[in-house]
């Protein structure tokens, strides 16, 4: 009775354990969050303090997503190099810099230089967080562990799309609102830094450094006994297999089967993005406020859509345990191509007015529902997944380069759009994308579900050798 009671402490102390590492990492997840669901409604705002054009209101949004390319190409590389858990306390220390110098920013150039600052913390985070989730998680958590990050990222947009709302309603007459709203961005960061001083290295990482009694006293620490040594002894054999190529190159990609996964990760990243989802999550209050609402009831019902994606997200993790990965993300851009179609049909022939503002609500949130339910929990849990140790942070970083450089476009290229072409046409654009997207996803993307990290590995490389036309 006694030895089966141990068992069960320890077996909660390595739950609670996994658990505090999971919650303090994602709190990088919840600064990407709120610094990209923050502009939403600081940007009205910005606008008359900064005197901002349709030109300068797109460089000031999406100046921190091309920091966020950046941040995600050499983030990961840099991760490789000195671990994922140095690499986010330096993040943390990134996005309290950055988010002092958007805070404190004087005119527009500045503003632009301090969100690419900030853009590079963000980029980061979106590599560094979701692999270190990966390489601590048992396989068959892996998913839902991954995915939390995800859930971090919305609630952080949920939370700036509420404070936005309280901060303009309650003192919108105020000068400098806008400063208010973004400098709240610092009480995560500093708690990142401190909770990741307290927290392991990745065990995967460790091992590949040879460091193999680290690696086994970090899977001891969030493991079983029993499961710590059966998962050791896998990461031990594949990291003495690739230990003579700690950090891949470019020229890994001359193989075949690691050309095909690289290729099928920069995909991925261009389909989660070109369904248009930023264009709503950057740009909400305004697409609201031309729909039919004013700019206060815009910023209130603009909560609607963080507050979906919360739920959605939610949704997704229960999902991503019981269907397949593939299954889930075409679903996403299924729906999320229908509401964008929708969303230019009603905006076309629905005269101006609240009736129009209340459909196009409805329609975004239920695009929401689509994208943070599906289409972007599998998106970062698959690029965390489906590379190789040797290739891990190139791939990732590359993917998230991609990604976030699609997400520049879109977040630069839409309140042009807006002004040269209307609501109607900008959101009939997205929806040929997602078309696009549709087609992709069923031709190309594998399924990774209930498969390890090393098990993905061995299939790819199995795939490849029988199907070499294939990659």
């Amino acid at each position: 009775m006694t030895a089966a009671v141990t068992d069960v402490a320890r077996s909660v102390n390595h739950r609670r354990a996994l658990r505090t590492v999971t919650i303090v990492s994602t709190f990088g997840g919840l600064l990407f969050g709120y610094d990209t669901g923050v502009i939403n409604g600081a940007l009205p705002y910005m606008q008359a303090d900064l005197g901002l054009t349709p030109l300068t209101e797109g460089l000031v949004t999406s100046s921190l997503l091309f920091g966020a390319a950046f941040g995600a190409l050499f983030g990961g590389r840099l991760a490789d190099r000195h671990g994922r858990r140095k690499m986010i306390m330096v993040l943390a220390l990134v996005f309290l810099a950055g988010t002092l110098a958007c805070t404190f920013a004087p005119t527009t150039e500045v503003m632009i230089l301090a969100r690419l600052i900030l853009g590079l913390a963000v980029g980061g985070a979106s590599v560094t967080v979701p692999v270190y989730l990966a390489e601590v998680s048992p396989s068959d958590r892996r998913g839902r562990i991954v995915t939390q990050n995800e859930l971090m990222i919305v609630t952080g947009q949920l939370l700036a799309f509420i404070f936005n709302a309280y901060l303009g309603n309650s003192f919108g007459e105020s000068g400098g609102i806008w400063r208010w709203m973004l400098v709240i961005a610092t009480l995560p960061a500093i708690a990142l830094w401190i909770g990741m001083n307290f927290m392991p290295e990745s065990p995967r990482w460790l091992a590949s450094m040879g460091s193999f009694g680290e690696a086994l006293g970090v899977l001891q620490r969030i493991r079983s006994q029993r499961a710590a040594a059966a998962e050791f002894e896998e990461v031990k054999a594949l990291a003495v297999e690739d230990y003579k190529a700690k950090m891949g190159s470019w020229k890994d990609l001359s193989v075949p089967w690691l050309r095909h996964i690289f290729l099928v990760g920069i995909g991925l990243a261009v389909i989660q993005q070109i369904t248009g989802v930023n264009s709503i999550m950057y740009y909400g209050t305004q697409i609201l406020a031309e729909s039919g609402f004013g700019r206060e009831a815009a910023l209130t019902a603009n909560i609607a859509n963080g507050v979906i994606s919360v739920l959605a997200t939610f949704l997704g993790i229960w999902l991503l345990g019981k269907v397949g990965r593939r299954r889930m993300l075409i679903t996403g851009q299924l729906g999320t191509t229908t509401a964008l179609l929708l969303i230019g049909v009603f905006s076309l022939f629905l005269p101006e007015g609240t009736a129009r503002g209340y459909a196009i609500l409805a329609l975004t949130v239920t695009f929401l529902a689509f994208q943070q339910g599906a289409i972007s929990p599998v998106t970062w849990l698959m690029l965390s997944e489906i590379f190789p140790l040797k290739i891990r942070g190139l791939g990732m970083g590359a993917s998230a380069f991609v990604l976030w450089i699609v997400n520049f476009l879109v977040g630069f290229g839409f309140p042009q759009l807006l002004a040269a072409i209307g609501l109607s046409n900008t959101f009939f654009v997205f929806a040929v994308l997602g078309v696009g997207a549709i087609a992709f996803a069923a031709r190309f993307i594998p399924e990774t579900k209930d498969k390890s990290l090393e098990d993905l590995e061995h299939y790819f490389k199995q795939a490849a050798a029988k199907h070499p036309a294939a990659v």
